[in-house]
């Protein structure tokens, strides 16, 4: 009797599992966060947000904008989760985000919300453009500190910088429109001429530059403050600069697919997307998150970044992103790295 007990009870909690499972939505979210962040998000949400499992669609921001804008008529994605603001704003003006403002939306950083009413998107943190300098390499090869832009334009940096290619990089992309925000779009096209003579490769992913000064390819990789302070707290023998010219920012944020078959699991996704909970969650990987209340807890990061930061019209910016794409492929992209 108790053999037929247990196996009942055993029987009972399969079935369970098994309706728990079938009654689980499945939500397929885009998105551009870095690998080490999917593992701990996913895991932070399907806890929080019961009855939702996450699918991710991860890759570089400029391949995930393509596809999007590739599936338009026939959407693949429910919910976009860590991706350039610059990029949402150029689906919205596709109208292929669902407006919907997220409950609690209102607690967020102004800047960090979607002007429109309901809004079609939010932010979640902000990340600049800095050089990851490597210290051995550059004292080995005896090369100076830099610290501005125009500092790598010094001949005997020829062949020593890496840098995200801006039509495949988020990253890549902020540092151009850094640039255009402070010196003029037309000063910098010729700063970038004048930079190009001293890349060696330009990535297709915004963390390769600094992973690769890191490991003493290079002695300067051009990448996004995070990456590069994550690197140096694991030990990495680079400085953190953030340069004094002026940096490019960017916005990582949140949406709905217009189209989405889940569209009330994806709801409730992106309400906790604004949550002090994920805000949290944002501020063990990055300095400034959307919710102003919590202080993130990143350490070794510059103190000093905010009053780098340039003027950007996030939108101006966005409105003419395929046509600064267009004619910085044109000029530079002789030296991309292969694509994969």
């Amino acid at each position: 009797m108790r053999r037929l007990l247990l196996a009942g009870l055993a029987a009972l909690t399969l079935s369970a599992g098994a309706a728990e499972a079938q009654q689980r939505t499945r939500l397929t979210v885009y998105t551009a966060l870095e690998n080490e962040q999917l593992a701990p998000f996913k895991a932070a949400a399907e806890r929080a947000v019961p009855g939702i499992e996450i699918a991710w669609v991860r890759d570089s921001t400029g391949v995930i904008t393509a596809r999007l804008i590739a599936e338009r008529a026939n959407p693949r994605a429910d919910v976009i989760w860590g991706l350039s603001v610059f990029s949402l704003l150029a689906l919205e003006a596709q109208d292929m985000l669902e407006p919907y403002t997220p409950r609690g939306a209102e607690a967020l950083r102004p800047n960090f919300r979607s002007p429109r009413s309901p809004m079609t998107w939010t932010g979640m943190d902000a990340f600049v453009s800095a050089i990851c300098f490597n210290r051995v390499v550059a004292q080995s090869r005896g090369l100076p500190r830099p610290s501005t832009w125009a500092d790598l334009l010094n001949p005997a940096f020829r062949g020593q910088v890496a840098m995200p290619n801006p039509a495949s990089s988020g990253t890549g992309f902020l540092t151009v429109a850094g640039w255009m925000g402070a010196q003029g779009e037309a000063a910098a096209w010729e700063y970038m001429t004048r930079l190009h003579e001293n890349i060696q490769v330009y990535t297709h992913s915004g963390s390769a530059p600094c992973n690769n000064a890191a490991r003493g390819e290079y002695a300067v990789g051009l990448s996004f403050d995070m990456r590069s302070v994550a690197l140096r707290n694991q030990g990495a023998p680079i400085d953190v600069i953030v340069p004094t010219d002026g940096v490019g920012f960017d916005l990582e944020a949140t949406a709905i697919l217009r189209g989405t078959r889940n569209l009330e699991a994806a709801r409730r996704l992106v309400d906790w997307t604004v949550s002090r909970e994920a805000n949290e969650l944002y501020g063990r990987f990055y300095a400034l998150v959307a919710h102003p209340d919590v202080a993130p807890s990143v350490q070794n990061y510059p103190a000093e970044f905010a009053q780098r930061l340039v003027n950007q019209d996030f939108a101006a910016i966005a409105a003419r992103r395929e046509e600064i794409l267009r004619e910085w492929t044109r000029r530079f992209d002789g030296k991309s790295a292969p694509r994969n």
